[in-house]
């Protein structure tokens, strides 16, 4: 058989890749050519495969290492690798913004530049960049629309949303989302559709009363698996900007207070969607975290999220690159 060459590794589109990997108290590096992690069992050593070029994402967890050798060979095939604590919540290896992943890109000259060129075109306009933001809120609320319906019907999930109720919640932020004025229009009002959205799921999984801790400060599994899922969002959107070659900085909403706000950005497109009702259930089914995380990367691939992440950084950079534009042609028209 033919060895493989970097770009072979890579035919494989990141947003049809089927695995995020989350290992803890293991060592992943080469064996045969392969990248493969090794775990300890007594006086044993047992060493499993991972398939680099169906892989998106890694996160290294509590007492992992990396061999150099293992780096390459997943830079060549193009997966992300982040490093973080326990159970995929950020408790080391922080950078600026407060306990982030701190995630690793492979080096490479050939990132396309179509997007960030159309990011460009409107990113330093103060009204273009709200007009982006307020676009990927259309996507967001598209996102939760669907899934949450899809949600509602699984017979194999305890999940029984009210849809007009899911329905009022979303209009009414689709309202005060025509009057937003700014991006602290925005965020303030996509706080209170949050409210509103932790209300209905309550509801929907008979969990009882819940607040939204901080970070690492809930002691209920709902705020554990939130936090933890959330992070696991992260990884994929950071994904999905790293495949179209936008820096994490070019954020259109959580820009000011996140020095990598674009990930959040394009993590919101999904949190509410999927990572919260699955919270919720995993919590009133009583799984523990190995549970819940293999139930969320099940539904992550089964609502194909990260293909939304794309289509939606896509879409925006598309449609807000082609307004400026056609401003600034008018703007040249009138002079």
């Amino acid at each position: 058989m033919d060895d493989f060459t970097p770009s072979d590794l890579k035919t494989i589109l990141h947003s049809k890749r089927a695995n995020l990997y989350y290992l803890q108290y293991c060592r992943v590096l080469v064996n045969g050519g392969r990248v493969e992690y090794v775990t300890e069992a007594g006086k044993e050593s047992l060493y499993w495969n991972i398939p680099i070029a169906n892989t998106t994402v890694i996160l290294l967890g509590t007492g992992t290492s990396i061999t150099q050798a293992a780096v390459r060979e997943l830079a060549k095939a193009g997966v992300l690798i982040g490093f973080c604590g326990g159970g995929g919540t950020p408790l080391f290896a922080a950078n600026e913004v407060q306990a982030d992943v701190e995630w690793l890109t492979s080096q490479s000259e050939y990132r396309p530049t179509e997007y960030l060129q159309q990011w460009c075109q409107f990113w330093f306009d103060d009204q273009q960049r709200l007009e982006a933001a307020i676009r990927f809120q259309d996507h967001r609320l598209q996102n939760l629309r669907e899934i949450w319906s899809k949600f509602s019907n699984n017979r194999e999930l305890d999940f029984a949303v009210s849809a007009n109720q899911l329905e009022g919640v979303i209009q009414s932020f689709e309202r005060r989302l025509a009057d937003a004025n700014s991006t602290q229009d925005v965020l303030t009002t996509e706080a209170i559709m949050t409210k509103a959205l932790y209300k209905l799921v309550c509801n929907a999984a008979d969990y009882g009363d819940f607040t939204r801790a901080k970070q690492g400060g809930g002691t209920d599994l709902a705020n554990r698996y939130l936090d933890h899922g959330n992070y696991l969002a992260y990884g994929l959107a950071a994904t999905a900007c790293w495949v179209l070659g936008l820096p994490h900085g070019l954020a259109v909403l959580h820009g000011k207070t996140r020095r990598g706000g674009l990930v959040f950005d394009v993590a919101d497109l999904i949190k509410d969607a999927v990572v919260l009702p699955t919270a919720f259930v995993s919590a009133m089914a009583g799984h523990d975290e190995t549970e819940f995380r293999q139930q969320l990367i099940r539904h992550f691939q089964k609502f194909e999220v990260l293909d939304r992440m794309i289509d939606a950084i896509k879409s925006v950079a598309e449609q807000t690159s082609q307004d400026a534009t056609g401003k600034e042609t008018a703007g040249k028209t009138k002079a």
